[in-house]
């Protein structure tokens, strides 16, 4: 029998940043500053086209250091300002279903004193997508861009 609990299927990061939620919610929703972070170093990313709204489509390019660019489109589900963003990649836009959804991320921002309680729990369409992901450095990737994400909020 094959497992399909959320539990088998999903990721998570949790991190405490140094900055309030409302710069932590900024940082995920504004453009210019998306691009400053979202990458883990080497890699950039080029292009943050979001539609803030749910059912909005959003396109996250990331590029390599050798300038391959790996477009990310997705659409919002539910936006709770300061507070909640669930996206997938299940849809690419306008509810036009994607050729291979993978995962679908819920982030959410606590207040924990004058800090954030920042978590990331992606949820993905079948085990092996959650292993693929893993295996890819989901861990190192995702905290490294953690890292690089409370770096910035500390500096606006």
């Amino acid at each position: 029998m094959t497992d399909t609990s959320d539990e088998s299927r999903e990721l998570s990061l949790t991190r405490l940043i140094d900055a309030p939620r409302e710069k932590v919610y900024r940082a995920w929703t504004q453009p210019d500053l998306l691009m400053q972070w979202f990458a883990p170093k080497p890699w950039r990313t080029v292009r943050a086209d979001l539609d803030l709204r749910p059912g909005g489509g959003n396109v996250l390019v990331m590029a390599d250091p050798e300038g391959n660019e790996y477009p990310n489109p997705g659409q919002y589900l539910e936006i709770v300002p300061n507070e909640k963003l669930v996206f997938t990649d299940a849809y690419i836009g306008d509810w036009a279903p994607s050729p291979k959804p993978f995962m679908t991320v819920t982030l959410t921002f606590k207040d924990e004193g004058s800090k954030t309680r920042y978590t990331a729990r992606v949820l993905h369409w079948t085990v092996e997508d959650r292993k693929a992901h893993e295996a890819m450095g989901f861990h190192e990737g995702w905290g490294l861009c953690a890292d690089q994400l409370e770096a910035l909020v500390k500096t606006f």
